[in-house]
């Protein structure tokens, strides 16, 4: 088995208020926590990472980089193992364990790609936080249906903020009078970022 890049994505989710909340207490500073990897579940890339080989390389991130001030990640997932300063967005502060989800608190920084994240969840926009790690899958034979087991060497590089990269939850729901439409929130991101982008 060779290794290979492995991506995952857990939504994030972030409301309005919380975000007034985290500015106005850590004086200007967006910081935001929520479910950053599970463990023992089937993801919708069809794998299941082992509890015991996360937790250790939850807990060698930890070690290496959360101790270090160094746990950057991007906004977005590039095809590379290595984080691209250029591209980073976020800065991962400190992780937990409850059950089987690994909790993660992350401070958004002020750079060019940290101030569009920031101004992408103020604008209410929807995303996710994704692992990115190398290691080898190995197919697992169930009841129904396959999964891929993450293998012993897989090692955990960075989590990165993405838009969502599958089709879950894609349905069309009637609009709400008052209630902005996708079509018009998609149009208005779109300007909110080439905005920001133009300002660097």
């Amino acid at each position: 088995m060779s290794k290979q890049l492995l991506v995952e994505y857990t939504t994030f989710e972030v409301t309005p208020q919380a975000i007034n909340e985290s500015l106005a207490k850590n004086d200007g500073k967006l910081i935001v926590s929520g479910v950053l990897q599970r463990a023992e579940s089937k993801n919708q890339n069809g794998r299941v990472y082992p509890k015991e080989t996360l937790m250790r390389e939850a807990k060698k991130y930890s070690e290496s980089f959360i101790a270090e001030k160094r746990a950057l990640g991007e906004l977005d997932h590039p095809d590379s193992s290595v984080v691209n300063l250029n591209n980073v967005s976020h800065n991962v502060l400190g992780m937990t364990w409850k059950g089987d989800d690994l909790i993660g608190t992350v401070e958004v920084l002020g750079t060019p790609s940290g101030n569009i994240l920031k101004e992408l969840f103020k604008a209410g926009i929807r995303l996710g936080i994704s692992s990115r790690g190398m290691g080898s899958v190995k197919e697992v034979f169930g009841e129904g249906e396959n999964t891929l087991e993450v293998q012993p060497d897989f090692e955990l590089i960075a989590f990165d903020f993405v838009s969502n990269p599958s089709t879950h939850g894609a349905f069309l729901s009637p609009v709400n009078e008052g209630k902005i439409s996708n079509i018009d929130q998609y149009a208005n991101v779109n300007k909110l970022i080439t905005d920001i982008i133009k300002e660097f």
